[in-house]
């Protein structure tokens, strides 16, 4: 009987994992990230077209970008653009939407409130609160120092 060591059982781990292509994977990740930020940069141009101010078209294709995003990921199709693209998949805006509705929609079935609304708010809860304070210290810094 083989008597198991680290270095067998390294070995063994090894031989069972599955072998990535990190090249691959870099490709993709940068190729949907640049994609999604090109698609986000269309709805500024297209805003901007009919008559948007700048500010506020960046603002609505963030929003457009959101609801896009909430939507696939309710129709399941956001998910499997994550498993192929990866961290392509995960930049800001997207990424943050896609981590907001995704367990609201696991726990829907334990009701509004301890489910949907609580469970939405895992990921979201310290983003939320973490971009409000550093917000208001800029925002202090700058009405103090000037800007």
């Amino acid at each position: 009987m083989n008597k198991i060591t680290k270095h067998n059982y390294k070995q063994y781990v090894y031989e069972m994992s599955p072998k990535s292509s990190h090249f691959k994977n870099l490709f993709w990740a940068f190729t949907v990230g640049g994609a999604i930020c090109c698609v986000g940069q269309a709805f500024i141009e297209l805003y901007t077209y009919v008559g948007v101010e700048k500010q506020l078209a960046s603002a609505l294709a963030s929003a457009t970008l959101v609801l896009i995003t909430a939507l696939l990921t309710g129709f399941g199709v956001y998910d499997k653009l994550g498993r192929f693209a990866g961290a392509g998949s995960t930049i800001p805006i997207t990424g943050f939407s896609n981590a907001v509705v995704s367990p609201a929609l696991e726990f829907r079935s334990e009701g509004y409130i301890y489910g949907l609304g609580a469970k939405m708010f895992l990921i979201a809860g310290p983003v939320i609160v973490n971009g409000v304070l550093f917000s208001t210290i800029i925002a202090f810094i700058t009405m103090i120092f000037g800007g």
